[in-house]
C-alpha cells in the first residue's frame, strides 16, 4: 500500500512536469508570434496600431502563464517530495515494526526451549535413580543413575550430557561416560551451576547460568541448568547434591537465528542475533559470536536508524515460569 502511495507520487510528479513542459512550449510559440506580430504592426504604421497593442497584451499574457507554470512546477515538486518522504517513512516504519516483532519472536522461540529445559531439571532431580546416587551413595547406584541419565539422553538429544555430583562438589556419575570419560571424581564445587544449583530453596527452584564454553564437554558452548537434588525427592528436602544438566547451544540457537521469516534478498544482507544481558552476541546467523553489539534498547521492542542501518529488537518476555536472562532478539539491515 505504502510502495502504491510513493508510485502515484512520482507518477503524478512525472505527469505534472511533462504537462507543464509542454506549457511552457506553448508560450514560448505564444511569446515568439507576439514579438512577429509586434513586428509587422511597426512595419504597417499608422494601420497597425490597434494590432501591436494585442500583439503587446499576447506577451503579457505569455508571461504571466509562464510565471504561474513556474509557481505551479515548485509547488508541485515540493508537495511531491513531501508525500515520497513521507512515504518512505512510513515504509520503514513498517518495516522497522515487521523486523522487531521477528527479533522478538527468535528470542522468544528459545527461551520457551529454555523453559523446557527448566522444567527437565526439576523433574528428573526427583528420580529416584538420581535421589539414591548420593542419598546412599555406592557404586552400582551410581551405575544405576548413570543408565537412567543415558536413557533420557537417548529421547532429549538437545543435551550434551548430565551430570550428578554430590554435596561436596564431586562428580558421581555421567550420563555419557563414553563420550565424555573421566568425569566421575571430578571437582565441580567452584563452578557456578553447581553453586547456584545447591542454593535453591525448594525442589520448585532452578538455576540457570549465561552460554559458557565447557572444556568437560569438547569445548561446547552450553547452556547449563541445575537444582538441588533432595533428600527421598521431596520438594523440600535436605539438599544431598546437585544434578546439572548441559544444553547443546550452537546447534539450537543457529536453527533459531537462521530460520528468521526473511526474504532471500534481506537474508543476505542481514544479520540476526540473540544477545544476551552483556549485549554480547551468543547466536548469529553469520556465525561470529563472542562480539559485543552497541544495542541502543530505549524500550523492550522497536528499532532505530544508525549509520544507514535499521536495527530492530526485542527483549526476552520469558515464557511461562521462566523470567528469561535479559537477552534480546536483534536483526541489523541495511536501510
Amino acid at each position: 500500500m505504502h510502495g502504491n502511495v510513493l508510485e502515484l507520487a512520482m507518477d503524478i510528479s512525472r505527469v505534472t512536469g511533462e504537462k507543464i513542459a509542454s506549457l511552457e512550449q506553448i508560450m514560448l510559440k505564444t511569446r515568439m508570434l507576439a514579438i512577429n506580430a509586434r513586428l509587422e504592426a511597426a512595419r504597417a504604421g499608422e494601420a497597425g496600431l490597434s494590432f501591436s497593442v494585442v500583439a503587446r497584451e499576447m506577451g503579457t499574457v505569455a508571461d504571466e502563464v509562464n510565471a504561474m507554470s513556474a509557481e505551479l512546477s515548485e509547488a508541485v515538486h515540493t508537495n511531491t517530495a513531501l508525500i515520497e518522504q513521507a512515504g518512505r517513512n512510513m515504509m520503514l516504519q513498517l518495516r522497522g515494526n515487521r523486523l522487531a516483532d521477528l527479533a522478538r519472536n527468535a528470542v522468544e522461540i528459545m527461551d520457551r526451549n529454555l523453559y523446557e529445559r527448566s522444567c527437565d531439571v526439576r523433574w528428573w532431580a526427583t528420580d529416584s535413580a538420581v535421589v539414591d546416587a548420593v542419598s546412599a551413595p555406592a557404586p552400582d547406584a551410581a551405575r544405576h543413575a548413570s543408565a537412567r541419565l543415558a536413557t533420557i539422553l537417548r529421547s532429549y538429544t538437545v543435551y550434551l550430557d548430565l551430570w550428578i555430583a554430590d554435596a561436596s562438589g564431586q562428580i558421581v556419575c555421567n550420563g555419557r561416560p563414553d563420550r565424555y570419560p573421566g568425569l566421575a571424581g571430578r571437582d565441580v564445587s567452584g563452578e557456578s551451576w553447581f553453586i547456584d544449583g545447591l542454593k535453591t530453596a525448594t525442589g520448585d527452584d532452578f538455576a540457570v547460568c549465561d552460554i559458557e564454553t565447557n572444556r568437560a564437554l569438547g569445548g561446547a558452548k552450553v547452556a547449563a541448568y541445575s537444582t538441588a537434588i533432595r533428600m527421598d525427592g521431596a520438594e523440600r528436602g535436605r539438599p544431598v547434591g546437585v544434578l546439572g544438566i548441559f544444553f547443546d547451544w550452537q546447534p539450537q540457537a543457529t536453527t533459531i537465528v537462521t530460520g528468521v521469516s526473511l526474504s532471500e534478498d534481506e537474508r543476505a544482507r542481514s544479520r540476526v542475533m540473540l544477545l544476551d544481558s552483556r549485549m554480547r552476541v551468543i547466536a548469529s546467523s553469520d556465525g561470529r559470536t563472542g562480539d559485543t553489539y552497541a544495542l541502543q534498547a530505549d524500550a523492550p521492542w522497536g528499532h532505530y536508524v544508525k549509520d544507514e542501518r535499521l536495527v530492530a529488537y526485542g527483549l526476552t518476555p520469558g515464557y511461562e515460569t521462566y523470567a528469561g536472562l535479559g537477552w534480546y532478539g536483534c536483526i541489523d539491515t541495511p536501510v
